[in-house]
């Protein structure tokens, strides 16, 4: 059971198909549980249990030593997850006086794995804080407050824990239009935001006020939200759209494997 699952699962009932698996990363932090308070290894809830409706099996990262090429390759799929700002150094900036103190562990961490799953063919789903670490890996930059500039709304909830709800249009004929259709409305938290878009990039969403919502490669093999689709259950198409694309390429994957050497080369 889980906190935003209470239904039991049997585990005695396997599915009839191997589910692909779905890396997240996580981080480090302080939790208390119980009589402990220790350091931990954190990820809300939500994401596991979009994962794991949408028809994936989780698999949790801690931001420990860096995976390798190979290590990653055995991933179907990957989500980079929201959090806390990005290092403005990875994009030769320097910080605002609103940015957070960067985790540089954790952007070290992402930012190889994000490099690996691309190199891999590992399908990427990116969310928030990763939507912007993928821009950044392709040479792109970022607003680091938006407040700070004219035209925009707001992109945050004035209370903590709570989203803005932001209505966003999508571009005709991209995979995030695919997905969700021609807009809607989308929940948010987030006080930077793409500013000039990375390399090898395409614009899949914006908001009213023309802020860049979402972005993907052409091919579509990796889809990223500024928006949290998480906090969303009752709509998994995006996280759907991430399984299927993982259980495409185990299912390619696991062919060419039970290939002899003659017949791979064919």
């Amino acid at each position: 059971m889980s906190d935003s699952d209470p239904t039991p699962v049997r585990a005695d009932l396997d599915p009839p198909t191997r589910r692909p698996l779905i890396g997240l990363p996580t981080y480090y932090g302080r939790g208390q549980f119980g009589v402990w308070d220790r350091d931990a290894a954190f990820l809300p809830s939500v994401y596991v249990t979009a994962v794991t409706r949408a028809g994936g099996r989780a698999v949790l990262l801690p931001p420990e030593d860096p995976w390798a090429l190979s290590e990653v390759a055995e991933l179907d799929g990957l989500i980079l997850t929201g959090g806390d700002d990005v290092d403005p150094g990875l994009y030769e900036a320097r910080a605002h006086p609103r940015t957070q103190v960067p985790n540089v562990r954790r952007d070290s961490f992402e930012t190889t794995l994000y490099r690996h799953a691309r190199t891999a063919n590992v399908p990427v789903f990116a969310i928030c804080r990763g939507a912007q670490i993928v821009n950044t890996v392709h040479g792109g930059t970022l607003h680091q407050h938006l407040p700070d500039l004219d035209g925009y709304g707001a992109h945050a909830a004035e209370k903590k824990d709570e989203f803005a709800e932001v209505e966003v249009a999508t571009t005709p004929d991209t995979a995030v239009a695919g997905l969700i259709g021609t807009g809607a409305t989308v929940r948010c938290h987030h006080h930077q935001a793409i500013d000039n878009l990375g390399a090898g990039l395409i614009v899949s969403a914006r908001s009213d006020d023309g802020c860049i919502e979402a972005l993907e490669t052409p091919d579509g093999s990796m889809l990223a939200v500024q928006w949290h689709p998480e906090e969303t259950l009752e709509d998994l198409r995006l996280f759907t759209g991430l399984v299927e694309a993982a259980a495409c390429r185990a299912k390619t994957r696991t062919t060419t494997t039970l290939q002899t050497p003659t017949e791979a080369h064919r």
